[in-house]
C-alpha cells in the first residue's frame, strides 16, 4: 500500500491478493499473447476476427461512427500523454502517495510504449480493409490504443483501490473505467482499424506489463517498510 497505518514489515491483505493473482494473471496473459503472437508471425487468419467483422457490419449504423471515435481518442497517443504528464505530476509533487507511485508510473507508461512499438516492429500484419484502406504506416498487431489504454487506466485503477475513498466510490469509479478500456478495444474494431486479435494482444500485453510494474512497486514499498522505511 501506499499509505497506512500497519506495521511497517507487513504486507496490506491488498498487496498480498494483488502479488499473488497478478503471478497468475500474469502468465495467462504472456501465455494468450505468446499464443497470438505465433499465429500472427506465422500468418495464421483467426476465425474470430471474420467473426468479430461480421458483427459489425450487422450492427453498423450510418453516422454512428463519430462515437466510436470519440470513445477510441481516450486511448490515443495525444490523450494518454497529456493525461499521464498530469498524472505524474499530481503523483509527484501533491498527492499523498509514496513517490515510488510516481517513479514506477513513469517505467509502466514508458516501458508500454517502447515495448508496444518493438513488437509492432516483429510484425507486419496489415491492417483490416473491411471498412476502406486505413492511411497508418505501422503494424497492426498489437493493438497501441489498447494496450496504452491498459496500462494507464489500469494504474489508475490500482490508485483508487489503494486509496482512502470509501468502498462504493472505489468500486463504482473502477467499474466506469473498466468498461470505458474495454470500449476502446472495441471501438478500435469497429472503426475497421485492427483486427480483433489485434486488441486481444493488446488487452493481454497491457495487462502483463502492468502486473510486472505494480508487483515490482508493492514488492519496493514492502522492502522499504521492512527495513524501517516510512512510505506515505
Amino acid at each position: 500500500m501506499l499509505f497506512t497505518k500497519r506495521k511497517p514489515s507487513d504486507l496490506s491483505a491488498p498487496s498480498i491478493v494483488i502479488i499473488f493473482t497478478g503471478f497468475l494473471a500474469l502468465f495467462a496473459s504472456l501465455y494468450g499473447y505468446g499464443y497470438l503472437s505465433y499465429n500472427v508471425f506465422q500468418d495464421d487468419k483467426f476465425a474470430m476476427d471474420e467473426r468479430a467483422f461480421e458483427l459489425v457490419m450487422r450492427m453498423a449504423f450510418t453516422g454512428d461512427d463519430w462515437l466510436a471515435k470519440g470513445i477510441s481518442q481516450a486511448g490515443s497517443v495525444v490523450f494518454i500523454v497529456v493525461a499521464s504528464v498530469a498524472l505524474l505530476i499530481y503523483l509527484l509533487f501533491f498527492s499523498r502517495f509514496s513517490k515510488w507511485a510516481g517513479i514506477y508510473f513513469i517505467l509502466t507508461m514508458g516501458g508500454v510504449s517502447l515495448l508496444t512499438k518493438l513488437m509492432k516492429s516483429l510484425s507486419d500484419r496489415g491492417r483490416p480493409a473491411f471498412k476502406g484502406e486505413y492511411d497508418g504506416v505501422t503494424s497492426s498487431f498489437p493493438s497501441g490504443h489498447t494496450s496504452g489504454a491498459i496500462a494507464f487506466y489500469g494504474f489508475v485503477m490500482y490508485l483508487i483501490a489503494v486509496s482512502r475513498l470509501e468502498r462504493k466510490w472505489k468500486w463504482t469509479l473502477n467499474l466506469i473505467i473498466i468498461i470505458l478500456t474495454i470500449l476502446i478495444g472495441m471501438s478500435r474494431v469497429y472503426l475497421g482499424v485492427h483486427f480483433f486479435t489485434d486488441v486481444v494482444a493488446g488487452y493481454l500485453f497491457g495487462v502483463a506489463w502492468l502486473l510486472i510494474c505494480l508487483t515490482a512497486m508493492e514488492m519496493t514499498l514492502w522492502r522499504k517498510r521492512k527495513k524501517g522505511g516510512h512510505e506515505h
